[in-house]
């Protein structure tokens, strides 16, 4: 048992990535005790946090031990089966987002079906249960179409764009279960982030555009560059409408597209998001004090920005795992870049931190991001 005193409100987070370890540096100044429940002493979160405890999110024995002195719990991922989560409540601790908030984040045919429900603009889909049925489906909607996991899916993975009776098969050899949904022609792709306290204060951050390579999140854009502001408003409205329907509580990240008929809610996450990361320099209150806030039901902070232009870009790890020896260049080359490692082993193509740059420029903006983060993972020069 650990011998840790707590001395302020204790939050639990299950999970121990470099969200939970993010949300330690607004915990400190909020006065608030994080606890985190990991799979292992070196995760990125256990490596910061004092009030580490090991155990297995898919164990309902070692989420009450977790639970126990704590006045909330939180996720730091989607993965905790949703019936532990609904045990845990129904032994009387605060879960925020509860149950049946989380499963629209864990189960993207139930996500689908509420958002149907209550109007939020949606692409055609439907449960496929075979190759056959997935066919009739693009016959039905037209080819190419999307097969994604129904759950577990993340960063692209879980995720085939079928243009032929070949893709299906290949996407059906994976072995669960799939939903499919008609490709969206997009634009570009936008985020959303909200957050909402459990009397249900409300508020939302400027629209983002998300830059998006092989699947993975490159770059973020805030505001949302050239953005219509109605259109602007229409999506935070959507996403606060969002929430308050599902009942959430913490923060809820929309991701959509935007296309030539108007926008169309693509996933659903419950937690801070890599959308979001930007808000630790470029807002007046970051993602993970908003999160704090609103799982101990305390007022919410301003969402406003700090700067007219904030632009974050991830770092994905390449051949070179020494990162901090290139640090020098970076920081002399600008001393307003802000570089966040997440304490993670180095792994081609693993987000392992980010960088924020913040201006009055967009184009500035970018290339001062894009520089630190091209130099950091690769030693080259943008």
């Amino acid at each position: 048992m650990n011998a840790y005193s707590p001395i302020g409100p204790v939050v639990g987070i299950v999970g121990a990535g470099q969200l939970a370890r993010m949300t330690q540096q607004a915990a400190i100044a909020l006065g608030v005790e994080l606890r985190v429940l990991a799979n292992a002493p070196g995760e990125s979160a256990a490596r910061v946090i004092v009030d580490t405890r090991i155990g297995d999110y898919r164990d309902l024995a070692d989420l009450r031990e977790f639970g126990k002195g704590c006045d909330a719990i939180t996720f730091d991922h989607e993965h905790v089966p949703t019936e532990h989560i609904r045990a845990l409540a129904a032994g009387g601790l605060q879960v925020h987002p509860g149950a049946d908030a989380l499963v629209h984040a864990q189960d993207k045919a139930v996500m689908r079906e509420r958002l149907t429900a209550i109007g939020a603009p949606c692409p055609a889909w439907a449960r496929v249960s075979d190759a056959a049925e997935a066919v009739a489906f693009a016959q039905e909607h037209g080819w190419p179409f999307v097969l994604k996991a129904i759950r577990g899916g993340y960063d692209g993975r879980g995720v085939w764009v079928c243009r032929t009776e070949a893709d299906v098969t290949e996407a059906f050899a994976a072995g669960v279960p799939l939903m499919a949904e008609a490709f969206v022609p997009f634009e570009r792709e936008l985020a959303v982030l909200v957050a909402r306290s459990p009397h249900g204060q409300g508020v939302s951050y400027p629209v983002v555009e998300t830059v998006q390579q092989d699947g993975i999140c490159v770059e973020v854009l805030a505001p949302a560059p050239g953005l219509d502001p109605e259109e602007a408003a229409q999506a935070q409205r959507v996403a606060l409408n969002i929430a308050h329907e599902l009942g959430v509580t913490g923060l809820l990240a929309v991701e959509m597209f935007r296309t030539a008929g108007g926008l169309v809610v693509n996933e659903l996450a419950m937690r801070p998001h890599n959308s979001g990361h930007w808000t630790i320099e470029g807002a007046r209150t970051s993602q993970f004090e908003q999160h704090l806030r609103a799982v101990l039901d305390l007022p919410l902070g301003s969402p406003s920005m700090t700067a007219p232009v904030v632009v974050m870009a991830n770092l994905l790890g390449g051949d070179d795992p020494d990162l901090f020896k290139r640090y020098e260049h970076v920081m002399a080359h600008d001393p307003g870049v802000k570089v966040h490692f997440y304490g993670k082993e180095v792994r081609p193509g693993r987000k392992i931190g980010h960088v924020t740059v913040t201006g009055d420029d967009l184009d500035s903006c970018r290339a001062r991001a894009r520089h630190a983060a091209v130099h950091l993972t690769t030693g080259e020069y943008a």
